[in-house]
């Protein structure tokens, strides 16, 4: 399962009903004490992550409908229930108008210690008379029902209760369905939840200001969270043991009690053999330290945070090859905290891998720039308070990077000497690792790389479509400016961007098309062999990404063939293929390929006006 839409109400800042979308990476953007974390803490509320207080409870709002609600999409197409049943969620009627696994948690923050009173489905349900109530009646309930409407059970396995349903259901003029509350604690309805609530995502939420001892969360939260998973994977096996453990002593005990009645019928008669079901989670601990043994609290406060930065990097890796692991939602609170500025750029690109792999997102809360102009604008979420208060989040909204830039501004200081304005931060990798690619090859070329490090270039993924959005604001500052965008179009067709380009030669900035469709049309075949370790030929004008993505699904053994994988799927593996075709592959270039590929040096062409414009 994926998390869609996360709403809040009564939560700390948020009175009223607020809702957030979800995207792979999330990033929440605003000023301190705007509300974002309060998005993250109230998911941890949901996943019981997250232990609330009174003063969660918002001041003015119903103290007692501390409520979460999250719905997920991508849901599984059956669930088992019992030994032999499995039974599909939008068979059963489970799902929400929109297709989505509507789930409500209410808390009652008006206790001292709040606590959580209800959980619940909203789903479009049949309310037809004698047909909106089949998933709380019991099996013998069922076939009376299905006699007094005349529903035929000949072909019906009367053992399973889904499949009466679907018969009584089937058999009915209108359903009339509309949106109803589904109580998850009646009959089958309680057998679903059990095991719908086993394909929830696991949630880890790292806070900002949390401990740093090598047996506190900082150290601990992530590796727990690898216990969490490699327990998951196990379940089956941990479930057979437990039983086999049970069963062996459970039988000695009675045999026990047996023999001591024998003796003492009225001792025996007090005792009861039971068995507490184990916590593996408990069984195992690990610890961190270094070879000098100093613990983790000893360190630098970047030391600490860098520890957390390769777990991440560390799980990308693992997600690439294990793609059976359970789903996961990593929340980290200012991920960037006592960071250095080309730290904060790894971080990004491992969050931004992680959130790649199959069955994992990842949210962050962050206020730095530098985050910021790298994040695609679906993945921003401007959080912003009224001058009472009230939070208001900003989404898939064409004034973000305006509302953003407002807010918290564009750079954090001024020592900038060039703005480089691309597509997107795809773009920002192939320029960078390009640039290291022809200065170890002895060319001369600035370390695009080390300059942004430094914060003397400024790349900013303005993309055409927000080029009005950031015009303004770039030439307010008074630095030169270079634009590259993709043709996309072959000639003589005239590209999308032209016009943007052509507004940005008027006001005196450098403005450039690339000569093929896209940057990755630069990158030599060969690179993307030894890299990638797929042969893929393409002209100028291909989709590369595309290209290569359906290459990859091939040769990793795709049971589903390219050509029927659902849109979303193949949207997640073309991006994946993009972000590794600017890394891997045009690490792995050469001078040489890049003569080969781009004979007419439009790569280098570019190379070079950036320089003339830094120098300037």
């Amino acid at each position: 399962m994926r998390l869609k839409r996360v709403r809040l109400r009564n939560f700390r800042c948020y009175q009223t009903e607020t809702s957030v979308t979800f995207e792979d990476l999330t990033a929440f953007v605003g000023r301190n004490d705007s509300g974002k974390s309060a998005i993250l803490d109230a998911l941890g509320m949901f996943f019981g992550e997250y232990t609330p207080d009174a003063d969660d409870a918002s001041i003015h709002g119903d103290k007692s409908d501390m409520t979460v609600i999250c719905e997920f999409d991508e849901l599984p197409h059956n669930l088992l229930i019992d030994a032999d049943r499995r039974v599909s969620p939008e068979n059963e009627w489970l799902l929400n108008t929109a297709g989505y696994l509507e789930i409500h948690r209410v808390f009652n923050g008006a206790l001292q210690k709040p606590k959580l009173t209800r959980t619940f489905l909203i789903a479009h349900h049949p309310t037809a008379e004698n047909y909106n109530d089949l998933l709380y009646l019991k099996n013998r309930d069922l076939k009376s029902r299905a006699e007094q409407l005349g529903v035929d059970l000949t072909c019906v396995d009367q053992r399973v209760n889904s499949e009466i349903r679907q018969a009584i259901w089937a058999s009915a003029p209108d359903l009339d369905p509309a949106e109803s509350e589904i109580d998850i604690e009646r009959e089958d309805a309680k057998k679903v939840w059990s095991a719908l609530s086993k394909q929830l995502p696991l949630f880890a939420l790292f806070h900002a200001d949390r401990k740093s001892t090598d047996q506190d969360d900082e150290a601990q939260d992530p590796l727990k969270k690898a216990v969490d998973e490699a327990l998951h994977a196990r379940e089956a096996e941990l479930d057979k043991l437990t039983a086999f453990v049970r069963d062996q002593v459970l039988g000695i005990a009675r045999a026990t009690v047996e023999k001591l009645r024998e003796m003492d019928p009225t001792l025996a008669q007090e005792l009861n053999p039971r068995f507490a079901k184990p916590n593996w989670a408990k069984v195992f601990g690990i610890s961190l330290t270094d070879d000098s043994q100093i613990p983790i609290n000893k360190r630098g406060s970047g030391v600490r945070r860098l520890i957390l930065l390769n777990f991440f990097r560390a799980k990308a890796e693992r997600r690439l090859a294990d793609g059976d692991a359970p789903g996961i939602i990593y929340a980290i609170e200012e991920p960037e905290t006592s960071q250095h500025p080309h730290n904060q750029r790894i971080l990004l690109t491992a969050l931004q891998e992680l959130s790649e792999q199959p069955g994992c997102q990842v949210a962050f809360t962050t206020h730095t720039p530098v985050l910021i102009r790298e994040v695609p604008l679906a993945s921003l979420k401007h959080v912003s308070t009224d001058n009472t208060g009230v939070p208001t989040v900003f989404e898939n909204d064409p004034d973000t990077y305006r509302r953003i830039s407002s807010s918290l501004g564009v750079i954090a200081d001024h020592d900038v000497r060039l703005f480089i304005g691309v597509e997107g931060v795809n773009d920002i990798d192939f320029l960078c690792n390009i640039s290291d690619v022809l200065l170890a090859g002895g060319e001369d070329v600035l370390n695009l790389r080390l300059l942004e490090d430094q914060g003397r270039i400024i790349f900013i993924p303005v993309g055409g479509s927000n080029l009005a959005l950031w015009k303004h604001r770039l030439a307010g500052l008074n630095r030169p400016e270079f634009h590259l965008y993709d043709r996309d179009e072959q000639p003589p067709q005239v590209s999308s961007h032209q016009a943007a380009v052509d507004d940005l030669l008027a006001r005196g900035a450098t403005a450039l098309l690339t000569s093929k469709r896209e940057m990755e049309n630069y990158i030599h075949r060969d690179a993307v062999a030894t890299s990638l370790r797929v042969n893929v030929a393409f002209g100028d004008f291909d989709d590369v990404p595309d290209l290569v993505a359906e290459a990859i699904h091939i040769a990793g053994g795709g049971q589903t063939a390219w050509n029927v994988l659902d849109d979303d799927k193949k949207r997640k593996k073309v991006s994946r293929a993009k972000r590794r075709l600017n890394t891997e592959a045009v690490a792995a270039m050469t001078p040489a390929f890049l003569t080969a590929i781009d004979p007419h040096n439009n790569v280098r062409g570019w190379l070079t006006e950036i320089r003339r414009l830094y120098e300037s």
